[in-house]
């Protein structure tokens, strides 16, 4: 990388920053690199349905002001080639050939929801991979959720914008007001916008989540495999994938720590944006 890339690179955001593609196992897997090019980065893993985009710029360029960031659409997502799977151990052998094809040999985790889920199952088969591992407003293996029924209590609402509205936010004004400003945040990008799939994506994504929490795990095995440093995050009334997740993951965990916001649904990393941030970038600084 030239001098002038990586000047490029490192002022580049969420919504300026190209789309690049690279090869890896057969499938062209879309991304977006943030920040400097020096350091461990953090690689982004979304929640069900959502691609780069759904990211919130907010977030995403906050924690790249001082480490490379990488937002990517696993197998059959965006951009990205290749299908979807209906399951999370094959949904984290696409994520970990992506991370190696970029010639990455230590990376930070991030995972929202069933990005989560891929991130404990990363975590727990490569550890010498993974470096430290954040998981937001997500679940255990044999853990409990509420996809389908809440999905259909979301898109009954016909006065909401955007489904991720009541998915994502709790009804206090408080958060509906967040939530409204984070849904403008991520329609900032205009040009060279990531594509939605509809059920080709989301279909078998919402099988790998329901089968993942439908499987029981009563002795934790995948949790206790994790022996990276972990913070775990969860909104206060998380109605897809409530809070006693978060907890249980905390309980089972050799080496974490967990944070619950108040007043806050599935989406509490966007409505509280400048608190996790703040509390991110010091757990992967220590």
């Amino acid at each position: 990388m030239t001098e002038l890339d990586t000047a490029r690179q490192d002022a580049a955001t969420l919504e300026t920053a190209p789309t690049r593609y690279i090869e890896g196992n057969g499938i062209r897997f879309a991304y977006r690199r943030l920040g400097p090019s020096v350091g461990t980065p953090l690689v982004l893993l979304q929640h069900f349905s959502g691609n780069i985009d759904a990211w919130d710029p907010v977030v995403v360029n906050a924690l790249a002001a001082d480490r490379p960031v990488i937002a990517f659409d696993n197998a059959g997502v965006g951009r990205s080639t290749g299908e979807t799977p209906d399951n999370v151990a094959a949904m984290a052998r696409d994520a970990v050939d992506f991370i190696t094809s970029l010639g990455l040999s230590e990376v930070d985790l991030l995972g929202f929801s069933l990005g989560g889920c891929v991130a404990q199952q990363i975590a727990a088969e490569h550890g010498r991979l993974v470096r430290k591992l954040i998981l937001v407003g997500t679940a255990p293996k044999g853990g409990e959720e509420h996809l389908l029924a809440v999905l259909q209590e979301a898109f009954s609402q016909p006065d909401a914008p955007d489904p991720r509205l009541p998915l994502f936010f709790t009804k206090s004004s408080a958060s509906q007001s967040s939530g409204l400003a984070f849904l403008k945040r991520t329609k900032m990008r205009k040009d060279d916008r990531d594509t939605d799939n509809g059920s080709a994506v989301t279909d078998p994504q919402a099988k790998a989540l329901i089968t993942w929490c439908a499987t029981p795990d009563p002795e934790h095995a995948i949790l206790r495999a994790i022996r990276q440093p972990t913070l775990v995050v969860s909104g206060s009334d998380d109605t897809m994938l409530p809070a006693n997740n978060a907890y249980a993951m905390f309980k089972a965990l050799s080496n974490a720590q967990l944070i619950l916001y108040p007043d806050s649904g599935h989406g509490a990393l966007f409505q509280h944006h400048e608190m996790f941030v703040s509390n991110v970038r010091p757990f992967l600084e220590a």
